[in-house]
Protein backbone atom coordinates (compact mmCIF):
# COMPACT_ATOMS: atom_id res chain seq x y z
CA UNK A 1 0.00 0.00 0.00
CA UNK A 2 1.17 3.52 -0.85
CA UNK A 3 -0.16 6.89 0.28
CA UNK A 4 -0.38 10.22 -1.53
CA UNK A 5 -2.18 13.44 -0.61
CA UNK A 6 -4.00 15.44 -3.30
CA UNK A 7 -5.41 18.93 -2.89
CA UNK A 8 -7.80 19.79 -5.69
CA UNK A 9 -10.19 22.46 -4.51
CA UNK A 10 -13.14 21.41 -2.40
CA UNK A 11 -12.31 18.02 -0.91
CA UNK A 12 -15.89 16.73 -1.06
CA UNK A 13 -15.82 16.23 -4.82
CA UNK A 14 -12.21 15.11 -5.00
CA UNK A 15 -12.91 12.32 -2.50
CA UNK A 16 -16.07 11.21 -4.34
CA UNK A 17 -14.18 11.24 -7.65
CA UNK A 18 -11.19 9.24 -6.39
CA UNK A 19 -13.23 6.67 -4.47
CA UNK A 20 -14.54 5.16 -7.71
CA UNK A 21 -11.23 3.78 -8.99
CA UNK A 22 -10.16 0.18 -8.43
CA UNK A 23 -6.93 0.26 -6.46
CA UNK A 24 -8.03 3.12 -4.19
CA UNK A 25 -8.17 1.36 -0.86
CA UNK A 26 -9.18 4.24 1.42
CA UNK A 27 -9.67 7.99 1.26
CA UNK A 28 -9.93 10.55 4.04
CA UNK A 29 -10.50 14.28 3.75
CA UNK A 30 -8.56 16.72 5.87
CA UNK A 31 -6.38 19.78 6.07
CA UNK A 32 -2.76 19.68 4.93
CA UNK A 33 0.47 21.63 4.77
CA UNK A 34 -0.53 24.52 6.97
CA UNK A 35 0.68 25.40 10.45
CA UNK A 36 1.30 22.46 12.78
CA UNK A 37 -1.85 23.14 14.78
CA UNK A 38 -4.95 21.05 14.04
CA UNK A 39 -7.53 23.42 12.53
CA UNK A 40 -11.29 23.29 12.46
CA UNK A 41 -13.19 23.80 9.20
CA UNK A 42 -13.96 27.32 10.40
CA UNK A 43 -10.21 27.96 10.89
CA UNK A 44 -9.47 26.68 7.38
CA UNK A 45 -12.19 28.89 5.88
CA UNK A 46 -10.71 31.76 7.89
CA UNK A 47 -7.38 31.48 6.08
CA UNK A 48 -5.43 29.19 8.43
CA UNK A 49 -3.08 28.31 5.58
CA UNK A 50 -4.13 24.66 5.23
CA UNK A 51 -5.29 23.11 1.96
CA UNK A 52 -8.43 20.99 1.72
CA UNK A 53 -6.78 17.68 0.87
CA UNK A 54 -7.63 14.03 0.31
CA UNK A 55 -5.38 11.32 1.72
CA UNK A 56 -5.39 8.36 -0.67
CA UNK A 57 -4.17 4.90 0.30
CA UNK A 58 -3.80 2.93 -2.90
CA UNK A 59 -2.52 -0.37 -4.25
CA UNK A 60 0.19 0.59 -6.71
CA UNK A 61 -0.05 -2.82 -8.41
CA UNK A 62 -3.68 -2.14 -9.28
CA UNK A 63 -3.51 1.64 -9.70
CA UNK A 64 -0.06 3.02 -10.54
CA UNK A 65 0.68 6.52 -9.25
CA UNK A 66 0.99 7.81 -12.82
CA UNK A 67 -2.59 6.74 -13.56
CA UNK A 68 -3.91 8.14 -10.28
CA UNK A 69 -2.29 11.51 -11.07
CA UNK A 70 -3.74 11.51 -14.60
CA UNK A 71 -7.20 11.14 -13.04
CA UNK A 72 -6.41 13.98 -10.62
CA UNK A 73 -5.39 16.33 -13.41
CA UNK A 74 -8.57 15.42 -15.30
CA UNK A 75 -10.71 17.25 -12.73
CA UNK A 76 -8.65 20.28 -11.73
CA UNK A 77 -7.64 23.48 -13.49
CA UNK A 78 -3.85 23.19 -13.12
CA UNK A 79 -3.28 26.87 -13.95
CA UNK A 80 -5.65 28.33 -11.37
CA UNK A 81 -4.17 29.83 -8.22
CA UNK A 82 -6.16 29.34 -5.00
CA UNK A 83 -9.36 28.60 -6.93
CA UNK A 84 -11.26 25.64 -8.36
CA UNK A 85 -14.70 26.24 -9.79
CA UNK A 86 -16.58 28.76 -7.68
CA UNK A 87 -14.41 28.09 -4.63
CA UNK A 88 -11.71 30.67 -3.98
CA UNK A 89 -9.17 31.01 -1.19
CA UNK A 90 -5.88 29.52 -0.10
CA UNK A 91 -7.64 26.38 1.23
CA UNK A 92 -8.70 25.58 -2.36
CA UNK A 93 -5.18 25.57 -3.78
CA UNK A 94 -4.03 22.53 -5.70
CA UNK A 95 -1.18 20.33 -4.59
CA UNK A 96 0.41 16.93 -4.84
CA UNK A 97 1.93 16.08 -1.47
CA UNK A 98 4.09 12.99 -1.53
CA UNK A 99 5.03 10.67 1.31
CA UNK A 100 8.10 9.06 -0.20
CA UNK A 101 10.93 10.45 -2.35
CA UNK A 102 10.57 7.42 -4.64
CA UNK A 103 7.23 8.93 -5.80
CA UNK A 104 8.96 12.07 -7.08
CA UNK A 105 10.15 10.81 -10.51
CA UNK A 106 6.60 9.75 -11.41
CA UNK A 107 5.18 13.04 -10.11
CA UNK A 108 7.80 15.04 -12.03
CA UNK A 109 7.03 13.16 -15.25
CA UNK A 110 3.28 13.78 -14.96
CA UNK A 111 3.85 17.46 -14.12
CA UNK A 112 6.03 17.82 -17.25
CA UNK A 113 3.43 16.05 -19.39
CA UNK A 114 0.56 18.22 -18.13
CA UNK A 115 2.60 21.42 -18.37
CA UNK A 116 3.47 20.65 -22.00
CA UNK A 117 -0.17 19.86 -22.74
CA UNK A 118 -1.46 23.16 -21.29
CA UNK A 119 1.53 25.15 -22.55
CA UNK A 120 2.34 26.85 -19.25
CA UNK A 121 3.92 26.19 -15.86
CA UNK A 122 1.50 24.58 -13.43
CA UNK A 123 0.07 26.36 -10.40
CA UNK A 124 -0.01 23.03 -8.53
CA UNK A 125 2.16 22.65 -5.46
CA UNK A 126 4.54 19.68 -5.48
CA UNK A 127 5.82 19.16 -1.96
CA UNK A 128 6.37 16.49 0.66
CA UNK A 129 3.45 16.19 3.05
CA UNK A 130 4.28 18.31 6.09
CA UNK A 131 1.16 17.62 8.11
CA UNK A 132 -2.38 16.36 7.70
CA UNK A 133 -5.27 16.76 10.09
CA UNK A 134 -8.44 14.75 9.54
CA UNK A 135 -11.51 16.86 8.81
CA UNK A 136 -14.60 16.64 10.95
CA UNK A 137 -16.71 13.51 10.47
CA UNK A 138 -19.51 15.30 8.63
CA UNK A 139 -17.02 16.10 5.83
CA UNK A 140 -16.03 12.45 5.31
CA UNK A 141 -17.80 11.02 2.22
CA UNK A 142 -19.89 14.22 2.24
CA UNK A 143 -21.33 13.84 -1.27
CA UNK A 144 -22.42 10.27 -0.50
CA UNK A 145 -24.33 11.61 2.51
CA UNK A 146 -25.53 14.72 0.63
CA UNK A 147 -25.90 13.81 -3.05
CA UNK A 148 -27.14 17.28 -3.95
CA UNK A 149 -24.14 19.00 -2.36
CA UNK A 150 -22.11 21.53 -4.34
CA UNK A 151 -19.07 20.33 -6.21
CA UNK A 152 -16.88 21.95 -8.85
CA UNK A 153 -16.36 18.54 -10.49
CA UNK A 154 -19.13 17.69 -12.98
CA UNK A 155 -21.18 14.73 -11.69
CA UNK A 156 -20.56 12.78 -14.92
CA UNK A 157 -16.95 12.30 -13.72
CA UNK A 158 -18.13 10.35 -10.68
CA UNK A 159 -18.83 7.27 -12.76
CA UNK A 160 -16.07 7.18 -15.38
CA UNK A 161 -14.44 4.08 -13.87
CA UNK A 162 -17.52 2.08 -14.86
CA UNK A 163 -17.14 3.22 -18.48
CA UNK A 164 -13.48 2.31 -18.89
Amino acid sequence: MKTIYLAGGCFWGMQKFLDQFPGVLKTEVGYANGPDKAPSYRDVCGNSGHAETVRIDYDENELPLSELLQYYFMVIDPLSVNRQGMDAGVQYRTGVYYTDETQLPVIDAIFREVSEKVGAPLAVEKLPIQNFFSAEEYHQKYLDKNPGGYCHIPTRYFSIAKKE
